[in-house]
């Protein structure tokens, strides 16, 4: 085989078969037979995230010098800057993404293990003030073996000097991306690979501070087989997603779609579908609607997303310990405007009842649920919570990962968000469980759904001594929608079949603009239990 012929073929570094080198390049650089992703060069990336013809690269060329005169560097640079035609280790510039306009930092880890130096830092400090001064997204796409060593503590702080742009980025109402590709470790993972509001990682990829040889070497601790892996990211709830490289420019396009704020919020119908007085709806034995509450055949919290929403795109992960399948997070599109959505996730089969733990979150769930609305609020974009849950989970596990505190900082923090919510009550509405996502200012409930601060058989057991007594219990408690609504907990009660996006959107318009939505939230919580209340100032109460 001639040198010429030798290029045209391109063996596999996973499954080590040889593939033809233009074959390779149109199945975008990944393995047809074992889906290994190869690594991209930072242009090849741009070409295939990147709307033909739209990305403008950045005018600004920073070019290192050799401030600590460490030995070799120069001619490492020089070496480096040969090979890839690459001033240094990043490409910036702006362009389209499903034809939505961002910034662009793009890593190349051929120059020189995609490190870390101050004209890297510099580049994508840039591109991040690019991102505020267009008010677009910004993108950063990691490749790196971290901080550049040869140019010592000045290495060290463009962690924080990208961390600093990051934040202003953050400040200007902004959206801030990671993708993460293979390699990314050291101060680049510590800092803006994991730093942004999203991170994405590509399929195979690995990221980490210290890599396992280092560790290994250091503590002698042996590592499992997925240790720093996509997967591994995932199920620890450090990222939000783990994609396929085809499939990136579409959940990126999507993702910039349902996060673009400021969009008006107006309804075109008077009737926004909800009753809203009690004596309209008929009263029903409330053990007979605890029990519809509870049909597994009942729509879920994906299922109203996906036929009241457009988009959707799910994001995962607690960012601390893992992800909770009981609660789904991200952001949508109600006819065409953004919103964040949250819920409770049951299922309709035991295998997914079971996988979703029925509904009971994990405080991991509550901490996405948060971190999402958090993020929609600082986008100023509103957020949808479906509530359909038993309760929180009670077991051991949750105890010692904090579900207390997980709950408390969400009914907390609720109070604290400058965006409208809304909840929607769509089956059952146990206790904090459900509070967690129901601080809104406009709390919905369905007509067979219900809502309460304990379990029909909870309260049996502990008021009667016996469980069997729940329906007396629940006719006790007052938990149905008709109930509920004459006691002013809910504003408004959807008859089911339920039109969610008729009144959802009539919820947000009226709300759309308000100035003084904390201020209201709060009153609206102040008010519940002052009704029949004997107050005494000062004094006793005299019943």
């Amino acid at each position: 085989m001639t040198t010429a012929q030798a290029l045209d073929w391109q063996r596999c570094a996973g499954c080590r078969t040889l593939h033809y080198a233009k074959k390779l390049a149109r199945c975008l650089g990944v393995c047809p037979d074992c889906e290994h992703h190869h690594r991209l060069t930072a242009a090849e990336r741009i070409e295939q995230l990147v709307d033909a013809g739209t990305f403008v690269p950045a005018g600004t060329r920073a070019v290192v010098t050799d401030l600590l005169r460490f030995p070799d560097y120069r001619a490492r640079l020089a070496k480096a800057r040969a090979e890839t035609g690459l001033p240094d280790a990043v490409l910036c510039g702006t362009g389209r993404i499903a034809g939505r306009a961002v910034s662009l930092a793009v890593m190349d880890f051929r120059f020189m293990g995609g490190s870390l130096g101050a004209a890297v830092g510099e580049l994508i400090t840039r591109a991040a003030e690019t991102a505020v001064r267009k008010r677009v997204p910004l993108l950063i796409v990691t490749a790196s073996g971290g901080a550049r060593m040869q140019e010592g503590v000045l290495a060290l702080m463009q962690m924080a000097k990208v961390s600093q742009a990051i934040a202003g980025v953050r400040d200007a109402g902004l959206l801030t991306v990671s993708l993460v590709t293979d390699p990314t470790y050291g101060g680049v993972a510590a800092s803006f690979a994991t730093n942004c509001d999203v991170i994405v990682v590509e399929q195979g990829a690995r990221m980490g501070f210290a890599g396992p040889r280092v560790i290994e070497q250091t503590i002698k601790q042996k590592l499992p087989a997925d240790f720093q892996t996509a997967s591994f990211l995932l199920a620890h709830g450090q990222v939000d997603a783990v994609l396929h490289r085809r499939d990136l420019p579409g959940w990126l396009g999507a993702l910039f779609a349902a996060t673009s704020g400021g969009a008006e919020w107006v309804t075109e119908r008077d009737d926004d579908g909800l009753v809203r007085s009690a004596k309209s709806l008929p009263s029903r034995d409330s053990w007979d609607v605890v029990t519809a509450a509870r049909d597994t055949a009942r729509p879920t919290a994906l299922d109203h997303i996906s036929t009241a929403l457009d988009g959707f795109v799910e994001l995962r992960g607690d960012r601390l310990a893992a992800d909770c399948p009981a609660i789904v997070a991200g952001f949508a599109t109600l006819d065409g405007r953004p919103v964040a959505v949250v819920g409770h996730q049951k299922g309709h089969e035991t295998a997914e009842l079971v996988a979703r733990n029925f509904g009971m979150p994990r405080p991991e769930g509550y901490r996405k649920a948060l971190r999402v609305m958090e993020l929609a609020a600082r986008l100023r974009i509103p957020i949808l919570a479906f509530v359909d849950t038993p309760g929180a989970f009670p077991g051991q596990d949750a105890e010692e990962h904090g579900q207390s505190l997980a709950i408390a900082a969400n009914v907390l923090r609720m109070f604290e968000l400058d965006t409208p919510i809304v909840t929607v009550v769509t089956g059952e509405g146990g206790s904090g469980g459900a509070l967690a996502l129901a601080v809104a200012d406009r709390v919905l409930m369905f007509e067979n759904s219900v809502y309460s601060v304990i379990s029909p058989e909870g309260c049996s057991s502990i008021l009667w001594g016996d469980a069997k007594a729940a329906p007396e219990a629940a006719r006790a408690l007052r938990i149905t929608a008709r109930e509920l609504l004459e006691l002013g907990v809910v504003d408004g009660v959807l008859p089911e079949p339920a039109d969610i996006r008729t009144a959802v959107t009539a919820a947000f318009a009226e709300l759309n603009g308000r100035e003084d939505l904390i201020g209201s939230r709060r009153d609206r919580f102040r008010a519940f239990g002052t009704v029949g209340l004997l107050i005494s100032e000062g004094g006793e109460v005299d019943g």
